[in-house]
């Protein structure tokens, strides 16, 4: 073990054992922690050189995975650290040094209820068929959440279960189900190709770990339509504007088209965000679309500025408010009213129920 491999597992155990969530690694400045959303630089560590973070990288790719780093500039890869977990990473460069971002996952799937998510989401993975969709900023907790989604179902039925990831990021164990995951470069050429492939592979379910293009969308869809219960995330900041970017994401001569499929096949929509809890750590606030039958008109008309006004008048229906949800957390003691107002979609509507 050369003495790269030595100081980066100092570091990755200094990320477990302060309870970080991500790891930067980046030339002119120590290494740096992000605990509870707060950025930490480790200041009894020396300052990085470009030759210190090559090294690490050097450390824990592949010759092959090296070649491709150095061709395109950057990488996304994950890495498995002993028996402690896992980590999602990207590396890049920046002012001609490498910079590297760990992002931790941890080794255990947390429940639902765990997470502190709310138990509807329990009645989307026990669907059949549809498209359910969580959405958000980066790093708000989206593949952890539908994470929890896929494990339920792994313990409570046999299902075979397929998992489309760039990299792959929780490895499932399998319980009543079949769980196939594959990751993108190593396992298939591409999302679209592995999804194309998933119907020829006697598949139930496909978790999509992001939709990035309108072949990959248009595919995802279709398996909805056809007896398959699909989940993926989107980086968009809620319901709305999902779906406006799915159809956006698509020629105009086709979008009358995903319109009525889309408002068919979809289930519903989650956003997310992790807020810092004034005790400490992070909690979740989030919002809830299901699509029903005036959900799906207003889709299918291309109404969406007016699906917002749905979801705050749904609540019996089983839909979630944003507002309401972050007014909850402020009244419980959870979140500050400043933090509650930075996540807010609306904050003179939150104003008026704070």
């Amino acid at each position: 073990m050369n003495e790269y491999s030595k100081q980066l597992q100092d570091l990755f155990l200094t990320v477990f054992n302060e309870g970080a969530s991500d790891l930067h690694l980046s030339s002119g400045r120590p290494p740096t922690i992000r605990v509870s959303g707060q950025l930490i630089p480790l200041s009894s560590k020396k300052a990085l050189t470009g030759e210190d973070t090559f090294g690490f990288l050097s450390a824990i790719l592949s010759p092959e995975a090296k070649e491709q780093f150095l061709k395109n500039r950057e990488i996304d890869f994950s890495y498995t650290f002993e028996d402690h977990g896992r980590f999602r990473c990207n590396a890049f460069f920046q002012r001609g040094s490498v910079g590297i971002a760990f992002r931790l996952i941890p080794k255990n799937i947390q429940t639902l209820r765990e997470l502190n998510l709310p138990p509807i989401l329990e009645a989307f993975a026990r669907k059949k068929q549809g498209f359910f969709l969580v959405v958000g900023p980066v790093g708000q907790g989206k593949t952890t959440t539908l994470a929890a989604m896929v494990q339920m179902i792994n313990k409570e039925r046999a299902e075979h279960i397929i998992t489309i990831e760039d990299p792959i990021e929780y490895l499932f164990s399998e319980d009543k189900s079949i769980i196939d995951q594959r990751e993108v470069r190593i396992d298939t050429r591409d999302f679209h190709t592995a999804l194309r492939s998933m119907f020829r592979q006697d598949v139930n379910i496909a978790m999509i770990g992001e939709m990035r293009e309108p072949e990959t969308i248009s595919t995802a869809v279709t398996a909805a339509e056809t007896g398959h219960l699909i989940f993926s995330t989107l980086h968009t900041n809620n319901a709305a504007q999902t779906i406006d970017r799915i159809i956006d994401s698509f020629p105009p001569a086709q979008q009358n088209q995903i319109k009525v499929q889309l408002s068919g096949s979809l289930l519903g929509i989650f956003s997310q965000r992790l807020i810092p809890r004034i005790a400490g750590g992070l909690v979740p606030a989030y919002e809830l679309l299901i699509n029903n039958t005036a959900v799906s008109n207003l889709i299918r008309e291309g109404r969406t500025h007016e699906i917002n006004i749905v979801i705050e008048t749904g609540s019996e229906e089983g839909m979630i408010d944003m507002n309401r949800t972050l007014a909850g957390l402020v009244r419980n003691g959870d979140i500050t009213p400043d933090n509650a107002y930075l996540h807010s979609f609306n904050p003179k509507g939150l104003e008026r129920i704070i």
